[in-house]
């Protein structure tokens, strides 16, 4: 990442918390924007949940959506206005709980958007609770003695996903090193480079730290993604039409 401060960012400081992942993605997001000169057409969609926040940090217009629903109005906003980058930026209970639905069918009609995926295993905003990506064993504030099978298994959203013929390209990327925020920053460009080029849905998936819901020390948190969520959500390409 360059050391300037992106056109696509607001000079205001962060209020998440030490360690959280949200910010890095912002600036990941807001640098291609820059790069790919797509600030000016770019529209954003924020739900609930911790995600919401990127409207006070974004230099771009930004809309918010009732929880679950940003695919729904980026929909709305995206053929309406064809010209615009649409966007929405979800976490893991607004996107795989609430809106499960609502981005199975996006996807699925081939919607022209770009939808940015922020997976921290469980509900960040208001407790830590579990999510539907939350692993076995993964202890959190509605699972004191860990996830277990009659919860149900973590959702793969990728996975899920990847098998529709509706989708242009899907990957699972990580920001908790230099070397991946590098891969996680190509997959933001090229989810946006196949938006400009109309080919259809796009999802970029982040594991993003959230030491305040995983009750781990920032530096800590690094190493659980690569210990943890690696083994259940492995990074990679799940899809690419070209």
């Amino acid at each position: 990442m360059s050391r300037r401060l992106p056109e696509s960012l607001k000079k205001i400081p962060h209020t998440y918390c030490p360690g959280c992942g949200h910010g890095i993605i912002h600036r990941l997001v807001a640098e291609s924007l820059d790069e790919l000169e797509l600030r000016e057409k770019t529209v954003a969609i924020a739900p609930v949940g911790c995600a919401v926040f990127g409207y006070h940090y974004w230099n771009f217009d930004t809309a918010e959506a009732a929880h679950g629903r940003p695919p729904a109005a980026a929909t709305g906003i995206k053929r309406v206005l064809p010209d615009r980058i649409v966007i929405t930026y979800q976490g893991d209970g607004d996107l795989a709980a609430i809106g499960g639905n609502e981005i199975i069918h996006a996807a699925n009609r081939g919607e022209n958007i770009s939808v940015f995926f922020v997976n921290n295993a469980c509900y960040g905003m208001t407790g830590g609770q579990m999510a539907p990506t939350t692993m076995f064993d993964q202890v959190t504030t509605t699972t004191p003695l860990g996830r277990t099978l009659e919860d149900g298994y973590p959702v793969k959203v990728c996975e899920l996903l990847s098998v529709l013929e509706g989708v242009s390209y899907i990957e699972r990327v990580a920001v908790n090193s230099p070397a991946n925020i590098m891969k996680a920053k190509k997959a933001v460009k090229k989810a946006l480079g196949y938006q400009a080029r109309n080919r259809g849905f796009t999802l970029v998936e982040f594991l993003s730290m959230c030491p305040t819901g995983w009750k781990v020390s920032p530096e800590k948190s690094l190493e659980w993604i690569d210990e943890r969520m690696l083994r259940i959500f492995p990074l990679g390409v799940y899809k690419d039409k070209g």
